[in-house]
């Protein structure tokens, strides 16, 4: 009988043990507010489920690092593996690595460059960009024209990392909104790339200011270098009522801004859902369930009429 018991408490741990999963993550970089609030939102729902484990990796804008994490999880053998790609040109050879080891592979916030051509096994967690940049565009479409200025209006527009889909789309977006006949009034003076950041977007935004061209509104890929060129207008005199300032992201830092005066628009994106997204997503391939290979978390349109419902 003690023999049983015994045997039966070792199974029981054993088979507790074998029940465990792991889940590699490897995200673009650590430092930038909007991937910081979706990789709080994976910490927060790993904390709501039993036997999974995280082990996330910081890639540090660097793709070969990425690619190298993705190797590591693989040998370490992961049951699953997130990736928020640095580069999406760059996701068929981590697509290959994990397809030729049947590891499951859930790439999120960022479209791959293989999204037609996924192997079994992997999907897709984000939301849409089309979305994003177009609601954005289009409320600073109507707020020039409700401020009297459809007979011609300029602007510059700030766009994200060129390798990355999202700034390609977003930019795409704006342009597309420009081109309907109720928004062609507006005209674009310049769109560069800041790269995402706050920084560089106030550098750059600096020298658009200096060479004196009358402007009337800002588009930006997101809500970081939204703030930078805020920060830049705002140290040039530049009165935040004469200019519509537009980011994607609706960041702690963004609402802020609303509140204040200075943004007249924002996109939410719930990246605490796109991360918990991509750790649901990510375990149903480790179980052999099936999913979509594309999972779109909506985007919503924020204003200063409506800032409220998103302030936590």
């Amino acid at each position: 009988m003690k023999k049983f018991l015994i045997a039966s408490a070792m199974a029981t741990l054993l088979g507790g043990t074998a029940m465990a999963e792991t889940i590699g993550v490897s995200v673009a970089r650590f430092d930038d507010n909007g991937l910081t609030i979706m990789r709080n939102g994976m910490t927060d729902h790993i904390e709501t489920l039993d036997g999974v484990d995280l082990q996330m990796e910081d890639a540090q804008d660097d793709v070969a690092r990425q690619l190298d994490q993705i190797n590591n999880f693989v040998a370490s053998g992961v049951d699953a593996i997130i990736v928020n790609a640095v580069d999406t040109n760059a996701t068929e050879a981590m697509s290959q690595a994990a397809a030729s080891a049947g590891i499951p592979l859930v790439y999120v916030n960022r479209q791959p460059i293989n999204m037609d051509t996924l192997p079994e096994g992997q999907a897709f967690v984000a939301s849409n960009e089309i979305e994003s940049g177009t609601l954005k565009a289009f409320e600073i479409c109507k707020n020039l024209r409700a401020e009297g200025k459809s007979g011609g209006a300029t602007a510059y527009m700030l766009m994200g990392q060129l390798s990355n889909q999202a700034a390609v789309q977003r930019s795409k977006d704006v342009e597309d909104v420009l081109g309907m006949d109720m928004c062609n009034f507006i005209t674009l003076i310049d769109s560069q790339t800041a790269n995402w950041s706050r920084d560089q977007a106030q550098d750059l935004m600096t020298n658009w200011i200096s060479s004196g061209e009358d402007f009337d509104a800002v588009f930006a890929n997101n809500d970081e270098m939204a703030i930078g060129a805020i920060q830049a207008m705002k140290a040039s005199g530049i009165s935040m009522d004469d200019v519509q300032v537009g980011g994607v992201d609706a960041t702690p830092d963004a609402l802020v801004a609303m509140q204040a005066g200075d943004m007249d628009v924002t996109v939410f994106q719930d990246l605490a859902g796109q991360g918990a997204g991509s750790i649901d997503t990510a375990l149903k391939l480790a179980r052999g369930e099936e999913v979509d290979k594309t999972v779109f978390i909506p985007f919503k349109l924020v204003t200063p009429d409506n800032v409220s419902d998103f302030l936590q």
